[in-house]
């Protein structure tokens, strides 16, 4: 029942694009001025956050599931995942008319719980890692006979996701540069399998989180050293790569790289104030690459792949207000002032007298470095740029009262 088919060759893949037509969308390829001018290169992106349940998941998932036979489809399927995966095997599961059971991790937000749910399966909440909900999910698959839905590992998988791949060729017949987000290495690896199998001279690069790098570590052929830490972007967070994976980046990718946490969340911030797409932070990660120098283009026309969208919002939020920060969009002020009446109206009036936006504003009397008598207040405030910021400063200055640019 776990038989993965071999290794999916070219033709598996166009078997797949036939199969998926009218099942999922064919999704844009998006010309950014913007970028293309950053990086002085023709720079296109590729969103499969507007695929059916918000990424590329669905695509393997619905030809995995079609190449089950009747009594396999009676059983059922079973997954883990705690994201994209859930959602890719439960809408495949209900447009194929079969049961399926999502195990997910008992951290898992409550909005992707709800999502999966949505698409009608039935959800089990089992293990304080990915690593235990995995082993249930094994086990319900050994004890009910349902088949397991590996989220990387399996031809079917690879096949569905490489008709991104071909999409691309036809969308953008000139294309050189592919740069794709790599977790277990299913989507990179079916996507590079069909731009290289087309005979035309294109390079493709994925991009890693640099604490879970571990398609990078097993390149490197050194030891392995599994998760490096926490990372935002879920959605490219696996430990142990797919050996069908590895065998195939190893044939087609030309380069792997990676990168931090805060680099994508500013890349995810750009591509929503530039773009005005909502991506995740997995999704984000190619222009992440590029923005971090990882990546040259050579002015060559290069698609990103954005992954998906699925990004919990008050993360986003958090992304948006840190970003903001380092743009000098937002700039925090702590200020001392006398505890009197009116003292406070006369600070935020210096403020708004510079043009500027109080955007939030905390006030602490029992901080330790607070002198008795005095109000510590911490605004947070919008501000154009840095011309605009040294003409708000100055009029602090013109106040009297004592102050300083923080980044707490």
């Amino acid at each position: 029942m776990e038989d993965k088919g071999g290794f999916p060759v070219i033709e598996d893949i166009l078997e797949a694009r036939n199969f998926l037509k009218g099942k999922t969308e064919l999704t844009p390829l998006m010309y950014s001025r913007t970028f293309s001018d950053m990086f002085e290169a023709p720079v296109y992106l590729k969103l499969e956050n507007f695929q059916k349940t918000g990424s590329f998941k669905s695509r393997g998932a619905l030809y995995k599931i079609n190449s089950l036979s009747a009594e396999e489809k009676a059983a059922g399927v079973v997954a883990c995942s705690a994201g994209n995966h859930a959602q890719g095997v439960a809408f495949a599961a209900r447009a194929s008319g079969i049961s399926a059971k999502i195990v997910m991790p008992a951290y898992t937000i409550s909005a992707k719980i709800n999502a999966v749910r949505n698409y009608g399966a039935k959800i089990i909440l089992k293990g304080e890692s990915y690593a235990e909900s995995f082993r249930e999910a094994k086990e319900i698959s050994r004890v009910e006979k349902r088949t397991f839905i590996d989220g990387f590992n399996d031809k079917y998988i690879i096949s569905g996701q490489g008709t991104i791949g071909l999409e691309i060729l036809d969308q953008l017949p000139d294309v050189s540069n592919v740069i794709i987000p790599v977790g277990g290495g299913g989507l990179i690896s079916g996507i590079s399998m069909a731009l290289k199998s087309s005979n035309r001279e294109i390079n493709v690069y994925g991009v890693q989180s640099e604490n879970c790098d571990a398609v990078i570590q097993e390149l490197s052929g050194g030891p392995m050293v599994g998760s490096k830490g926490f990372t935002i972007a879920d959605g490219i967070a696996v430990q142990n790569p797919g050996d069908m994976n590895i065998e195939l980046i190893r044939k087609y990718v030309d380069r792997v790289v990676s990168v931090n946490d805060e680099q994508m969340a500013y890349a995810l911030f750009k591509l929503l104030e530039r773009q005005k797409i909502v991506v995740e932070a997995s999704g984000a990660s190619p222009l992440a690459a590029l923005m971090a120098g990882k990546i040259d283009l050579k002015g060559k026309p290069t698609v990103l792949l954005v992954s998906g969208g699925n990004i919990d919002l008050l993360l986003l939020s958090k992304v948006i207000y840190k970003s903001m920060e380092i743009d000098l969009g937002l700039v925090r002020i702590e200020c001392k002032i006398p505890d009197r009446p009116g003292t406070l109206q006369k600070i935020t009036s210096f403020i708004s007298s510079s043009g500027a936006n109080i955007f939030h504003a905390v006030v602490d009397n029992l901080s330790q470095d607070t002198p008795i008598g005095y109000q510590s207040i911490r605004f947070s405030i919008n501000v154009r740029d840095n011309e605009h910021l040294e003409n708000l400063l100055e009029r602090l200055r013109e106040s009297g009262y004592k102050f300083q640019v923080t980044s707490d």
